[in-house]
């Protein structure tokens, strides 16, 4: 799933333009209505010609609500920027692109909207325009599509080709560590507290124990809903509104961040690399102060300054940042400074060390620790590897060609990953990112929930048939993980009575006869026990053969043939006199046991043939021997 974010000055059409695309109109609040401008972000999802959904935000483009603007612009994966055809480019357009120039939102179009309001030879030169606005920016290749909103011209090739760039777009990766940057919280009567947001860097699960930071409030998932859709599991990348438990409305705030305990943890001091735009109106100093945006969070940072005295317009530096209060920050997040008055963006970057100790000026040694940090640790480069696409365990062989670690260093890191419990050992010479382990687990209970809502009369679904579904080509991986899937009774194995093989199951699952069902059960176990030696056919009864194959899985009736079904009880008694009159007299015929049962020869010979083929019996002749 991907995030859609708008981007443009006040008035240009951005909510006019999300509306007639989704059929959604993004501003929800009675004062945007009635003032025809976005105040707040609003939110909505298009469905793409290939039938996938991706999320919309619509930001403010009015400069006094650009706080706004940056509490939604974080989770973009691709941004819509939006500039009016007679108009061209507008202050908050600047900033704007200024700002997913920061946050490195690489992927994008620009929609020229009011299309139907200029002849070819304005819009042309408003093209040109863009065009050179763009160069340089993150946008530079972005496509450039003239629509209308009010004629819907440009509006399918706009979707077109914004569906060419999502399918360029990588996916965000799930390491397991779910963070959800909260921009909204509200209450739903019958529900409670329910907070949203883009959901970045893992899964959340319905049922799943959360924490909220800064705080350390704890709570559960009630529920999960994508698109006003209820769902058991959200991945990451998804637009996601989180109802929680044991939580009131006033306990939370935006800017807050939902993740999984234990491991996030706020801070008030952040060392960070800042490139501060070349059109600053301000040099960065010593102990100045900035507004600090960074996810939904917004605080006052003091600055300073680590590996020089200042930093100019155009320049880059690394610097340690006070903020006002604490914050949940996490290494590789993006930021954005502006100044507090008059409110304009300066600069923005990336945190390298959100947990660092007070640190003074051109320090050598921290200066070198924090450019070793900016390239990644050792166990955050091993980490993103194990919970890859394909996220199947690997050995150290395999890990070291793919990190290119040297052995000591990779091993080190695997016994960090593993002490913190991120990485699992499968056997004793495989590993797995905990992310890439939770995805397998999950898409196999997927798969076996799906396999018993499509065949509720059969046990489970054969070893051979999960491995295929799971497209994992070596017996040895699939080993390891089904041994973990079954120790954690992620799933169950079982051994039909009936012999019917052992099968994989959902915890809890039973076969379960519906109440016609249970009557043609009633039916059939009736006709055979009235007649234990000679009981009719399935085909006379006319049975359900899914309904059979249930019967005889649970070993209530024996299969002896195509057309020839015991009851067990009768199956087990003729089986065992007739082994014990072979013991007797060590041959038997099929007259013999025709006399025995009082049944036609259909019914014998039928049963001898299969004791023969079970290798009970064996025929010599018109006699049977018991076999050696």
């Amino acid at each position: 799933m991907y995030v859609v974010g708008t981007a443009g000055h006040v008035d240009h059409g951005k909510s006019t333009l999300v509306k007639a695309l989704t059929g959604i109109d993004p501003d929800r609040l009675e004062e945007e209505k009635r003032r025809e401008m976005t105040i707040d972000l609003g939110f909505a999802w298009l469905k793409l010609p290939s039938g996938n959904e991706i999320s919309i935000v619509d930001v403010p483009g009015h400069e006094r609500f650009i706080k706004n603007m940056l509490a939604g612009v974080g989770g973009f994966d691709a941004a819509l920027l939006v500039i009016a055809a007679d108009e061209g480019i507008m202050p908050q357009t600047e900033e704007h692109l200024a700002i997913l120039n920061l946050l490195q939102v690489e992927r994008g179009l620009v929609a020229l909207t009011k299309r139907d309001m200029v002849d070819e030879e304005w819009l042309e030169l408003v093209t040109d325009e863009v065009k050179a606005k763009l160069a340089g920016s993150v946008l530079a290749n972005a496509p450039i599509v003239p629509v209308s909103a009010r004629t819907g011209q440009g509006l399918k090739e706009l979707v077109a080709i914004l569906e060419e760039i999502l399918q360029n777009t990588t996916l965000r990766p799930d390491i397991g560590k779910p963070r959800l940057p909260i921009d909204r919280v509200f209450s739903v009567t019958g529900f409670g507290t329910v907070v949203t947001g883009t959901l970045i860097e893992g899964s959340l699960r319905v049922g799943q124990e959360v924490e909220l930071m800064p705080g350390n409030l704890k709570s559960r998932v009630r529920g999960l809903q994508m698109h006003k859709t209820k769902a058991e599991i959200a991945a990451p990348g998804n637009r996601v509104a989180v109802n929680l438990t044991g939580l009131e409305v006033s306990d939370l705030q935006r800017g807050m961040v939902l993740t999984v305990p234990g491991w996030l943890h706020a801070t008030d001091l952040v060392d960070v690399r800042l490139h501060l735009l070349p059109d600053s109106p301000v040099e960065i100093t010593q102990n100045s102060r900035f507004d600090f945006f960074s996810g939904a969070v917004e605080a006052t940072a003091g600055i300073t300054i680590l590996d020089k005295e200042k930093i100019l317009p155009g320049e880059e530096g690394l610097l340690q940042l006070r903020l006002s209060e604490p914050l949940a920050l996490a290494k590789n997040d993006r930021f954005i400074l502006r100044l507090p008055s008059p409110s304009q963006t300066v600069g923005g970057g990336i945190v390298i060390d959100p947990q660092p100790r007070r640190h003074k000026r051109f320090q050598a040694q921290v200066i070198q620790t924090l450019q070793t940090l900016e390239k990644g640790t050792p166990a955050e480069v091993l980490l993103q590897t194990l919970n890859s696409d394909s996220g199947l365990p690997r050995d150290l062989k395999a890990l070291s060609e793919a990190t290119k670690l040297p052995s000591p260093i990779l091993q080190e890191a695997l016994e960090q990953l593993v002490a913190q419990n991120s990485t699992l050992i499968l056997g004793d010479a495989f590993y797995t990112g905990l992310a890439a382990w939770q995805r397998i687990a999950d898409k196999s209970v997927a798969l076996l929930r799906q396999f018993h809502a499509q065949f509720p009369l059969k046990r489970g679904m054969g070893r051979e048939e999960l491995k295929s579904k799971l497209a994992i080509g070596s017996p040895k991986i699939f080993n390891l993980l089904l041994a973990r899937l079954l120790s954690e009774q992620v799933l169950i194995e079982s051994e039909g009575k009936g012999g019917g093989g052992m099968a994989l199951s959902l915890p809890g699952f039973a076969v379960q006869f519906n109440p016609a069902q249970q009557k043609q059960v009633d039916t059939l176990l009736a006709a055979f026990r009235q007649n234990p030696y000679s009981p009719p056919s399935i085909s006379e009864l006319g049975t359900d053969l899914n309904i059979v194959a249930a019967l005889v899985d649970d070993g209530r009736i024996k299969k002896v043939s195509d057309s020839l079904y015991f009851i067990n009880e009768a199956y087990e008694t003729m089986v065992s006199l007739i082994l014990k009159r072979l013991d007797e007299q060590g041959k038997i015929t099929l007259a013999e046991v025709r006399d025995m049962f009082g049944n036609s020869r259909k019914y014998v010979q039928s049963l001898l043939e299969h004791l023969d083929e079970i290798k009970l019996t064996q025929r010599v002749g018109d006699e049977r021997v018991r076999r050696k």
